[in-house]
């Protein structure tokens, strides 16, 4: 019996680790580069393959892009609760695969697209079956994207059990390389794919990243004999629920006086905590009440109580968990919205300045956003191979330092970023007054591309920093039976980050007009506006959340977490640990 044990257990180690990541990262990659790959030059297809307004093409991408910014709650919600991270990452690139073939195939039969434009003026606009098929295609690549996004990472952290010391302490070094795989296949997106959609063509732009998705959805399928699976524990939500309207209805009883009182049972707790049980802490007692025994909760032995009127301390934990990471989840917008300008209005920056490598070559100012992918990347191999273990000599942490810590690193290095923008605008209006070209915004005003790369490369390596440290404090301090939630949480930052970007430029164009077309943010003329102060604004906002986030990370308190640590030695005996994630 303790033979067949042991070998279970033996079996059991052998489950997930660093041999699945390649099978992982397959998937994760191919998604990244198709989602770049169309974003970053569709507004070119959707205006010259498809002959659409500006206007309406813009919106098309935005509803694209509102969607997919959605759907990871639903592709959360879906393997939280009912079939898994691994069945909701296949079936999800199923269908993003399908709608990655119908896009292709719209862009190589001629049929499928308007026909040239005669005399190159004469745009004939796609017909309404034309565009069906295109918005048919994009609702599939975005509820494929809200199955991927959501489930990837926190399927890939799930590969490192937390109870085995061997495995466990591998974590940090995943966020890192996920991160990591992720940026390259960005930089491939918005360099090679980018090239062959303009120069090749659509067919072939858009037939790579399917045949790429094709082979990841076989390649990832083919290492489901090694994953670690996680089984679901039922609606989060639901649980979640149970525990606020169980402690409104008990709102009106004493406090007891002792957490032990509280009510404990591990049958129906076992099924969402694998990893180990979440232990009692006293910030927002008000929801203990959820877990106080009454005489009309009493139930005899074995039974499962009426669980709208009584919780287990575990599941109070968890409602606790999730309302202690919304203000830290927060903080995270502003960076969002101050590393977005880098799409908006630095490449208009770009656009007025000399860009020449050769006397035959420009550079495009969207291209420019390379520097701020290779800074990343660069910086998240420096930081995992050199900074790690100088950090771990100082403080014995094996990622070196707290997420927390990484996290603030990350929003001082983007404040940065905001503040050299605006000198380098004041430098780049300095040369156009002199040369007498501020009233010639169609004209080149002679100073390099170059002066913009401080500004890419310092939001690059805030990025490496912020949004690495915010992923993997999403998966350590969300509920074990939330992950995927967790990780559609991070991706809700992104979309409120961009829309806050919206909102905050809208405003300040509104607030900031004057007589004779005065306006921070000029439509016509970038050389007479004041680009610089919006930079500022910006970067000011970013200082009063940087203080917002000290001030939320000092009051952060650690879910504690009671796990059974597996002891690696002769006698093979568990050890229960009181664990204390920083």
């Amino acid at each position: 019996m303790e033979e067949q044990q042991s070998t279970r257990n033996h079996v059991e180690r052998k489950k997930g680790g660093l041999i699945t990541m390649p099978f992982i990262f397959a998937n994760e990659i191919c998604e990244k580069i198709a989602v770049v790959g169309f974003n970053t030059n569709m507004i070119s297809y959707l205006t010259k393959q498809l002959h659409m307004p500006l206007t309406k093409g813009a919106n098309t991408i935005t509803n694209f892009n509102g969607t997919a910014s959605l759907t990871p709650l639903i592709g959360a919600f879906i393997a939280d609760s009912y079939v898994g991270r691994f069945w909701t990452i296949t079936v999800a690139s199923i269908l993003y695969q399908i709608g990655m073939i119908s896009l292709t195939t719209s862009a190589v039969v001629p049929g499928l697209r308007p026909p040239p434009c005669k005399g190159g003026e004469i745009c004939e606009e796609a017909s309404g079956k034309q565009l069906g098929i295109l918005y048919f295609s994009l609702l599939l690549t975005a509820l494929g994207s809200g199955g991927i996004r959501p489930c990837v990472v926190s399927f890939g952290a799930d590969q490192f059990d937390e109870s085995d010391p061997k495995q466990g302490k591998k974590t940090y070094k995943y966020f890192n390389w996920y991160y990591f795989a992720m940026g390259a296949s960005m930089l491939v997106a918005v360099t090679v794919l980018v090239y062959v959609q303009d120069n090749i063509g659509w067919g072939w732009g858009f037939g790579i990243p399917t045949i790429a998705m094709f082979l990841s959805i076989i390649t990832f399928v083919l290492g489901y004999s090694i994953y670690r699976h996680l089984d679901p524990s039922g609606s989060p939500f639901t649980r979640l629920l149970q525990v606020s309207v169980a402690a409104f209805r008990k709102r009106k009883l004493e406090m007891v006086p002792n957490s032990t009182l509280l009510y404990q049972n591990h049958d129906i707790d076992d099924p969402i905590s694998r990893d180990g049980k979440l232990l009692h802490t006293n910030h927002m007692r008000f929801l203990d009440k959820a877990a106080i025994v009454t005489e009309q909760d009493k139930v005899k032995v074995g039974e499962k109580p009426n669980l709208w009127n009584l919780n287990t301390v575990h599941r109070v934990e968890e409602l606790k968990s999730v309302i202690r990471m919304g203000p830290i989840w927060a903080s995270g917008i502003i960076l969002i919205t101050a590393y977005s300008q880098q799409y908006t209005f630095s490449l208009q920056q770009g656009t007025t300045m000399d860009r020449r490598l050769t006397d035959s070559f420009k550079i495009p100012a969207g291209s420019m956003s390379v520097f701020t992918l290779l800074t990343m990347l660069i910086t998240i191999a420096l930081y995992d191979r050199i900074f790690i273990p100088i950090a771990r000599r100082f403080t014995g942490l094996d990622r070196g330092i707290t997420f927390l810590k990484r996290m603030g690193i990350g929003l001082v290095i983007s404040i940065f970023a905001t503040l050299v923008a605006g000198f380098v605008e004041r430098k780049r209006k300095h040369v156009a007054f002199i040369h007498g070209l501020q009233d010639h915004p169609s004209s080149t005003i002679p100073i390099s591309i170059f002066w913009l790369v401080p500004q890419y490369s310092l939001h690059g390596m805030a990025e490496a920093f912020m949004s690495i440290g915010h992923l993997e404090f999403f998966y350590d301090q969300s509920p074990e039976s939330m992950r995927s939630t967790a990780m559609a949480l991070f991706w809700t930052s992104i979309s409120a980050g961009n829309y806050l970007s919206t909102l905050l430029v809208t405003l300040v164009h509104k607030y900031t007009a004057g007589p004779n077309g005065y306006n921070w943010l000029r439509n016509d003329n970038i050389n007479k506006g004041k680009l610089e102060n919006f930079y500022w604004l910006v970067t000011l906002l970013q200082v009063f959340n940087l203080v917002y986030y000290v001030v939320c990370a000092k009051m952060y308190t650690f879910k504690p977490l009671e796990v059974q640590r597996k002891v690696v030695d002769s006698s093979k005996v568990d050890e229960v640990q009181l664990v204390n994630p920083v």
